[in-house]
């Protein structure tokens, strides 16, 4: 019994430092995508941020590689020109090679002419907001066979799939650490059944 009893404490413990510091982990990840969905439900910036975004362009030679195709030959054109970031798709080029990049606050795009072997680059700088919709999004929905293929995105990802993990484990640690701490199961009660109840009206709008 005696152990039985050391072992519960030692879990509570456990579990309440836990509880507490990966919440802190993930306490900035949770921000950006609290704010981005705020600006997404309203569509609506701050300050009616990137109103005037700032716009680069530039016209560079390069070398199309003809050993390859689709993606490795974009990345290769890409490496050529200094440009990186996420590929949004690649469409089946005629006389020119467009290629869609994003990364946050930058959208680029590079047309490349294949007969003369030289490339357009159009950098439009975007505000942070623009930013954040970019990492709320990210990776996308975009060609599966595509997406991924810069290595900060697949980066944000792991880090995005750890948080919601990290955010189950939180959710059921509250709840046992709640059921735990006596003084608190009352309010505990009040709380869990508004939560509840909220989530039935949200599915019965959205069912009927």
């Amino acid at each position: 019994m005696k152990r039985i009893r050391i072992f519960s404490k030692s879990l509570y413990l456990w579990i309440r430092e836990l509880h507490l510091y990966l919440g802190l982990f993930i306490s900035p990840f949770i921000v950006v995508f609290a704010v981005s969905t705020i600006l997404f439900n309203h569509a609506w910036k701050p300050w009616n941020a990137g109103s005037d975004a700032k716009v680069q362009k530039m016209s560079v030679p390069v070398k199309i590689p003809e050993d390859v195709e689709g993606l490795e030959q974009a990345k290769q054109i890409m490496r050529q020109v200094n440009v990186s970031g996420e590929i949004s798709y690649l469409p089946k080029p005629k006389d020119h090679l467009v290629i869609p990049v994003m990364k946050p606050g930058q959208k680029i795009t590079i047309d490349v002419n294949l007969e003369t072997q030289t490339a357009e680059i159009e950098r439009r700088y975007t505000d942070i907001w623009d930013a954040l919709f970019y990492l709320h999004k990210s990776p996308g929905a975009h060609n599966a066979n595509i997406r991924g293929n810069w290595f900060y995105t697949r980066l944000w990802s792991w880090l995005a799939d750890t948080v919601v993990y990290l955010l189950l484990f939180i959710s059921a640690s509250g709840i046992y650490l709640w059921t735990v701490i006596k003084a608190e199961r009352v309010i505990g009660l009040i709380l869990l059944g508004a939560g509840g109840l909220s989530f039935l009206l949200i599915v019965f709008a959205i069912v009927v």
